[in-house]
């Protein structure tokens, strides 16, 4: 009854800052037995910090790297004035563009017991493969690949990287799989192997660490590759875009996809491609 009511409001041309207000009060939830929705409230967990935003609104300063937010105001010598604040900020500013590729890797054994027996299978290696061609085929200077410890991770770089040669390789536990928050909606069929807590915080780590605009000492763009696993790529995407990260379940990846991000000087993001697979023959896609 209150969604109804909601969109006959804004039809009767309610400010759209009122019409927001209103869409975001009414939430999401299971039906109730007169057919309305059950209010359902996702609070964000602690160590995703304090509240963020609104929808719509864009927070310039949300990889903590704003250049006004570097300068320590309080110790700004009032005689040089404008000039020498106009100084520092530009000695804070970004000046490169970052481009983050977020690779999902291929099809491997999921009924494996143990996760070091979790390898690839004759078809995630094909997909390796194609990932990897369709990689050196942009002509980019890759400056580093930064991957997940899991094995089906470790086995899709190593087939990825032979199409890239001299590209530096570095492994991490950040980006291990897992579940980085309580999806909304719910899925019944859906249960992490760990709960969010131990598993959300690590990936909001891996967020923190790799997604941010470049360093000011950076002069150049930067092409970095990121292979690790669809849960984690899912919510740095959302993360990035400053959707509700709870969202992330509402996605879909393809193994061996490509996600390609661009993180600008001024802090804008830009989402070039989610998931493709367009590179891939229709025989060889999977998303298992």
């Amino acid at each position: 009854m209150a969604f109804r009511q909601a969109l006959q409001l804004a039809a009767c041309g309610l400010a759209g800052g009122s019409a927001a207000v209103l869409f975001s009060a009414v939430a999401v939830g299971k039906p109730r037995a007169g057919g309305d929705a059950e209010p359902r409230v996702v609070e964000a967990p602690a160590w995703a910090g304090s509240a963020r935003p609104g929808p719509g609104v864009w927070d310039p300063n949300w990889d903590r790297r704003e250049p006004l937010s570097l300068v320590n105001l309080r110790k700004r010598n009032l005689d040089s004035g404008e000039e020498e604040l106009a100084s520092r900020l530009d000695h804070c500013k970004a000046k490169a563009t970052r481009h983050i590729f977020l690779i999902r890797h291929s099809q491997y054994h999921v009924d494996a017991s143990l996760e070091k027996d979790r390898t690839l299978t004759p078809l995630g290696r094909e997909q390796a493969e194609l990932t990897g061609l369709r990689l050196a085929s942009l002509g980019l200077k890759f400056n580093k690949i930064v991957h997940s410890s899991m094995t089906r991770a470790i086995e899709t770089t190593d087939i990825i990287s032979k199409h890239l040669p001299g590209v530096c390789k570095v492994s991490t536990d950040l980006l291990r799989e897992g579940a980085p928050i309580e999806p909304d909606p719910p899925v019944s069929h859906w249960k992490p192997e760990a709960v969010y807590y131990e598993d959300g915080a690590r990936i909001e780590a891996a967020f923190r660490n790799y997604i941010h605009r470049a360093d000011a000492k950076q002069q150049e763009d930067s092409y970095e590759i990121f292979i690790c696993h669809a849960n984690v790529i899912r919510y740095i995407v959302c993360r990035a875009l400053q959707f509700p990260p709870e969202g992330w379940l509402r996605l879909s990846l393809n193994n061996g996809s490509i996600t390609h991000l661009v993180v600008r000087p001024d802090g804008r993001v830009a989402l070039r491609t989610l998931g493709d697979t367009g590179f891939m023959p229709p025989d060889k896609i999977s998303r298992s």
